[in-house]
């Protein structure tokens, strides 16, 4: 395909120059997408060495875990889109066996049933967070847009069957994480404001009914968001302590190390789900906003890559891979401030934690490959 010379001058002002702007080009890797991913992994290695405290194994280990999800990455990147989309069906129905894998003969750990152990220990229900968002977009890549109502019946099943199988593991929160990067593919694709009002209107018994399925302790993670003072030193012990840090904080922060909450272990999950509230106290509202900022980038980077998309299986899926990163930044952040309840969402690489960030990080590999294989008009 011949491009103008307007074209060209675009590509080669956008391209990283030089024998390393070549091999960022041969393993199809975007440099902006790949520093902002860098710069927030560096980022979350510098808090989780604080969070962890003596145990520096566990740095080591997220360390390792990084590198993996480094080269899960880099292997996607050379998948091209055509191939992805031939192979989702197969990768969807992969999925929906290994959580039917996980509900018989699971490994059981803190009452739930997550883990599958086949000589590497893994959750499936990971595997689904990009399965399932690519199986909505394969099927509506060859059909009318916006989705007519058969359609979106059709998605609806899509998504309902691995969420419900997840959240009878009971997994709540990944649960509907799966469901709403369904949903954006969805909402992507183009909806009727009148549909949308439909849609809203019948969240409402949804809701009700969700409510009937949720276990005793997920109900009341709901309560206690409403009142967490109810029981500070149960169910809402976790919220407060949050607080505490997040506010002590301040402007600069108490200083690398120095946080009482997370050193003193006031702070539960430290390293985990609340590692938010721990960079807070120590580095305060400037270090957040740092943080922020660069999930903002990576995120803006992600939907400039979806416009670019050269068809619609590309456009939906890197749009959805986008927001729905957006959405663990969102939910995470807005639980440990007591904005949402308490469902186990890790901050996107910052938390420690090796298949979600392989994911996390296999999913930007599909952005990658979507950027370099695109499709330019010609002159």
């Amino acid at each position: 395909m011949r491009l103008s010379q307007t074209q060209r001058a675009v590509v080669g002002a956008v391209a990283p120059s030089g024998g390393f702007g070549r091999l960022m080009r041969r393993l199809n890797v975007d440099g902006p997408l790949l520093g902002g991913l860098l710069l927030i992994s560096v980022f979350g290695l510098f808090v989780l060495y604080s969070a962890v405290g003596e145990n520096l194994r566990l740095w080591v280990n997220q360390l390792l875990r990084f590198g993996v999800a480094v080269a899960a990455m880099l292997i996607v990147a050379q998948l091209s889109p055509d191939f992805m989309r031939r192979w989702t069906p197969l990768a969807y129905a992969g999925g929906l066996v290994l959580l039917l894998l996980v509900l018989v003969t699971g490994d059981v750990s803190q009452g739930a049933r997550r883990w599958l152990d086949l000589g590497v220990r893994f959750q499936p229900s990971e595997i689904m967070k990009l399965a399932v968002p690519m199986m909505a977009a394969w099927y509506l890549h060859d059909r009318q847009i916006p989705p007519r109502i058969s359609s979106l019946l059709v998605i609806t099943l899509v998504i309902a069957v691995p969420t419900f199988m997840i959240a009878r593991q009971p997994d709540l929160g990944t649960s509907l994480l799966i469901a709403a990067s369904g949903l954006i593919v969805v909402v992507l694709a183009g909806l009727s404001i009148r549909l949308i009002l439909g849609l809203a209107v019948l969240s409402v018994p949804g809701a009700m009914i969700l409510w009937t399925f949720m276990q005793d302790y997920q109900r009341q993670r709901v309560l206690t968001l409403l009142n967490p003072d109810s029981d500070p030193l149960g169910a809402g012990y976790n919220i407060i302590q949050s607080k505490i840090a997040i506010g002590s904080g301040g402007l600069f922060g108490k200083g690398w190390t120095n946080g009482s909450q997370a050193q003193l272990e006031f702070l539960p999950e430290r390293d985990t789900d609340f590692i938010f509230a721990v960079m807070a106290e120590e580095l305060g509202l400037l270090g957040v906003l740092a943080l922020i900022g660069l999930y903002m980038f990576v995120i803006g980077r992600g939907l400039f890559i979806a416009i670019q998309a050269g068809d619609t299986f590309s456009r939906l899926l890197a749009g959805t891979v986008s927001l729905t990163f957006f959405i663990y930044v969102f939910v995470n952040t807005a639980m440990v401030t007591g904005l949402v309840p308490v469902v186990g969402i890790p901050l996107p690489l910052v938390s420690f934690g090796g298949t979600s960030m392989v994911t996390l990080m296999a999913g930007f590999g599909i952005l990658m490959s979507i950027h370099s294989h695109r499709k330019l008009l010609p002159h």
